[in-house]
């Protein structure tokens, strides 16, 4: 009996490994982000999904997640390593730089939808109260899930990415005081006085002041102490040690767990532990952050959506409408251009876990209808699982808009059709300047195009023949003079980009060499088919600039260590002209490995 309980009390573990298991390897496998498939899972083997069966068939009790409340508390630190990790990735200094954002775009979108939709929530419970507390809590984001999303798409350091950033920050900020204001107006705890908010307000910028005053004195020697042991686990623990004592500092004074761990993580990025650190907690976030999505899904009720789908669906969608256009046109005062503006709506508009927190507080307080709480919080979770599409349209949307915003007239500048003997460079970032260089080195000719308008405006301030266009549409190729170019060189950075060039410069000219950059041998292997002359594949030259240099290093006589570099170099060219076929494959992968 007693290894039955112990077996039983494991379950959930288990049961959760097991799910993590199937759902990252499949998801990634059809390209589709793991965050959806943590959901789904939740809502299948939660109480509201098979835990249904459960008085029926009870062996599915052995399938389900049955402690919703024990697996909360467990998901919340997903939230606190995330906060952690992307708090060691910034600075007080980016914070400063942030500050506009955050205490501007981010205030700015807070009271603006939550007066939009306390107006639309007043027709239903017709008091003030509860209709600006359903207006706070729906005007709230997802920091766990569009951070992670933001991630994956790498789209952190993007406008909208910065900007959706700012405004989840200070919603997490804004936490704290939205609570205390429940607990105020609580009618069942006389106890909670305008005083006592005061005296917990204080508390909680105590609890702050102590945070990043001991921080600053006691990290950095304490990671000094622990690394000198030289032992992994010693640091891990360490790590681990940092986060959850930050973030119960943070949580006893009245803050949110999160927001300590985030304030801890930046400290730690001004240390030169930081890289380390967040190497070690990385794993931690990714099975904790799992957890936290299961927890998201096996909150959604599809039966009870199922009961009243309509008026479910209406709500979700007028909660995502109004705050995403609100967010569009608050955006643009603050330097976002249309499609980023739209991206960062689309990102925001659905609700966030910190809305099922905020109402489920105030229907315990009494402040608001529990049927109408309940229908909300269904409605914000719907929103929260819609969040990886409404990413994903939203990279698609301002991609479009991107294509169709007019140019500035200063960049907006026809090249000259012809010049004898030029070459033509697409792409102007690092790598299409340094080739630029070493043309003008050489006393070559040249004209580069590129699509970034800000790069091209810099660029020709500084004097160089950069134009703003396409190279894919062959009108514009013809306008460079491609008729008389020397080469075409391409440098972007996307495959797909890269073979578009190529198709419209082999459409207008058959005969005109073209040298382009590759991502790998097998991206070089499909550019030679489609007609390029040369394909530097990064990571083979990459591999060559290494072997040249520890050759000579290492005393090797430099004529013979450059002549076996060409001579590596027209093997890899040699292999990657063939026709791809599998067993030239293996004979390249080979002879790669044979020293010369």
């Amino acid at each position: 009996m007693a290894a039955a309980i112990d077996l039983y009390a494991y379950q959930e573990p288990i049961l959760f490994l097991a799910t993590a298991a199937v759902v990252v390897p499949l998801f990634h496998r059809l390209r589709i982000s793991p965050v959806l498939g943590f959901l789904a899972a939740g809502a299948l083997l939660g109480p509201f999904g098979l835990g249904r069966l459960i008085p029926e068939y009870p062996w599915v009790d052995w399938l389900t997640f049955t402690n919703p409340e024990g697996t909360s508390r467990l998901a919340e630190f997903g939230v606190v390593f995330l906060l952690f990790t992307i708090g060691i990735e910034l600075s007080w200094q980016r914070l400063r730089i942030l500050r506009r954002l955050v205490f501007g775009f981010g205030t700015l979108q807070v009271v603006l939808c939550t007066l939009a939709l306390s107006l639309f929530a007043y027709k239903t419970v017709n008091t003030v109260t509860a209709a600006v507390l359903i207006g706070i809590a729906l005007a709230l984001s997802s920091t766990a899930i569009v951070l992670p999303v933001l991630a994956e798409q790498k789209r952190l350091n993007a406008s909208a990415g910065r900007a959706s950033f700012s405004a989840l920050l200070f919603q997490d900020l804004a936490v704290a005081p939205i609570l205390f204001t429940i607990a105020v107006l609580d009618t069942s705890k006389p106890d909670v006085t305008l005083s006592s908010f005061a005296f917990l307000l204080l508390q909680a910028i105590l609890a702050l002041v102590v945070i990043i005053g001991l921080g600053r004195v006691i990290l950095r020697p304490f990671f000094q102490l622990v690394s000198a042991t030289r032992s992994p686990e010693l640091f891990m623990a360490a790590c681990l040690l940092v986060v959850m004592v930050t973030s119960l500092i943070a949580a006893v004074s009245g803050l949110s767990m999160a927001l300590g761990a985030f304030i801890a993580g930046i400290l730690l990025s001004e240390t030169e532990y930081r890289r380390a650190v967040d190497t070690t907690i990385q794993p931690f976030k990714g099975l904790l952050l799992g957890v936290f999505f299961v927890s998201v899904g096996m909150s959604l009720d599809v039966f009870h959506l199922l009961e009243a789908p309509l008026t479910i669906l209406a709500v979700a969608t007028l909660v995502i409408a109004v705050k995403s256009v609100i967010i569009f046109w608050l955006s643009r005062p603050f330097g976002l251009n249309a499609g980023e503006a739209a991206e960062t709506g689309l990102l925001l508009g659905p609700g966030g876990e910190f809305a099922l927190v905020i109402l489920g507080s105030a229907m315990v307080a009494g402040l608001v209808p529990v049927t109408v709480g309940q229908n909300l919080l269904l409605v914000t979770t719907l929103t929260m699982v819609a969040i990886p599409f409404f990413a994903r349209l939203g990279r698609r949307l301002s991609r479009r808009l991107e294509k169709k915003r007019p140019v500035d007239p200063a960049i907006a500048v026809l090249p000259p059709p012809e010049e004898p003997g030029r070459v033509i460079v697409a792409g102007y970032g690092r790598v299409g300047q340094l080739v630029g260089d070493m043309l003008r080195r050489h006393k070559v000719p040249y004209l580069a195009i590129d699509m970034d308008p800000a790069r091209v405006a810099e660029q020709r301030r500084a004097g160089k023949p950069v134009y703003f266009g396409d190279g894919s549409h062959p009108e514009f190729l013809r306008a460079c003079g491609i008729e008389q170019a020397r080469a075409l060189v391409i440098t972007l950075d996307t495959p797909s980009s890269i073979g578009a060039v190529v198709a419209a410069a082999r459409q207008e000219r058959s005969d005109i060499t073209i040298v382009s950059r590759a991502r790998d041998d097998k991206h070089a292997a499909q550019l030679y088919d489609m007609g390029v002359d040369d394909a530097v594949p990064e990571t083979i030259e990459a591999s060559l600039q290494l072997s040249e240099a520890v050759l000579a290093d290492i005393g090797v006589p430099m004529g013979l260590v450059i002549a076996s570099i060409h001579e590596r170099r027209d093997e890899f060219r040699e292999v990657l002209r063939k026709n791809n076929r599998k067993p030239e494959r293996a004979e390249f992968r080979a002879r790669r490995t044979v020293g010369k």
